[in-house]
């Protein structure tokens, strides 16, 4: 593991665990809180954030996972580990909000206490917590490529979300117990079913999302520009046959075939080949490069013109 990657490793892998300590302690809060403060809306945020701390630990594993190096079933390496992982986080944050949806659904007619004061307190603390950390965590992805990391991120932004939504509803609760609005005093209620909404539309985003980017994605031509053009600098490189990038996780695997003069020696069109791997190899997200040499019948470059 080379320093670029153990640094990339040690900060996901401070995010990870700075985000399980913040949402064990926001859960604890919150359930505490919402029970004796009798809010429905401040009970579901805080089955919120206990999920967040499943889905924590399964990023901290899938990001551990993806850093392993290749090996003889793996040779092109884990880097789909974290997509695999985003997928898990995916499915437990919907199921997740299912069940509050359920839950909160299956109370509404029955006695509905009005919550205190002190709930409102939590939900805001909670909601700045909550964003800064979605702030932190979604530059440290992007900065590292990190789906998992970023998937994570969003995640703290749905609770974000849903803590928003939860604090709508104790303020309705309490304003319709104050002014003696019956149908207002069913706010933290309802946010609690509104809350369940929000985790299912994000978790259904970024599951397919991550589904996409399992299935071996290539980068667009528009991202592959630069590599294109230091290949065609390669000395014997005529023409780029086929070239596809394949994400693999946070990094990119290349495949790309070109075109050589064909009485050239096989020594000749493998060190060509070399070279072409080399200078894909500089780029900071590449990983593994497989070339394959074409013989031209007619040596030209892209533009057609003949170069005998």
């Amino acid at each position: 593991m080379d320093t670029a990657t153990k640094e990339r490793y040690k900060k996901i892998n401070f995010a990870a665990w700075l985000g399980i300590v913040i949402n064990i302690v926001l859960a604890l809060v919150k359930g505490i809180v919402g029970v004796f403060a009798n809010s429905r809306a401040l009970i579901a945020d805080a089955v919120h954030s206990a999920a967040d701390v499943v889905t924590s630990f399964a990023v901290l594993i899938g990001v551990r996972a993806a850093e392993l190096p290749p090996d003889k079933d793996h040779p092109y390496g884990h880097g789909k580990a974290e997509s695999i992982t985003a997928i898990i986080v995916s499915v437990l944050l919907f199921m997740v909000g299912l069940e509050i949806a359920m839950s909160t659904f299956g109370d509404i007619g029955s006695e509905n206490p009005v919550p205190q004061m002190i709930a409102l307190y939590v939900i805001i603390i909670s909601i700045i917590i909550k964003e800064l950390l979605f702030r932190y965590k979604l530059h440290l992805g992007r900065k590292y490529n990190s789906e998992a990391i970023i998937t994570d991120a969003w995640h703290h932004r749905s609770d974000a979300y849903s803590s928003i939504a939860a604090m709508a509803g104790i303020i309705a609760s309490l304003l319709g117990a104050h002014f003696g609005i019956a149908w207002l005093m069913y706010g933290d209620m309802f946010a609690g079913i509104l809350v369940a909404v929000l985790v299912m539309v994000m978790a259904f985003k970024l599951g397919k999302d991550a589904v996409h980017n399992a299935l071996d994605h290539v980068l667009h031509d528009e991202d592959t520009v630069e590599m294109k053009q230091n290949v065609r600098k390669v000395v014997g490189v005529y023409h780029i046959d086929e070239f596809h990038a394949r994400e693999h996780g946070h990094y990119v695997i290349v495949d790309i075939k070109i075109g050589v003069d064909p009485t050239i020696s096989v020594r000749e069109g493998h060190d060509i080949a070399k070279n072409v791997k080399a200078v894909l190899m500089e780029e900071e997200r590449v990983r593994n490069v497989l070339v394959h040499v074409n013989p031209l019948d007619e040596v030209e470059d892209e533009t057609g013109v003949n170069e005998q």
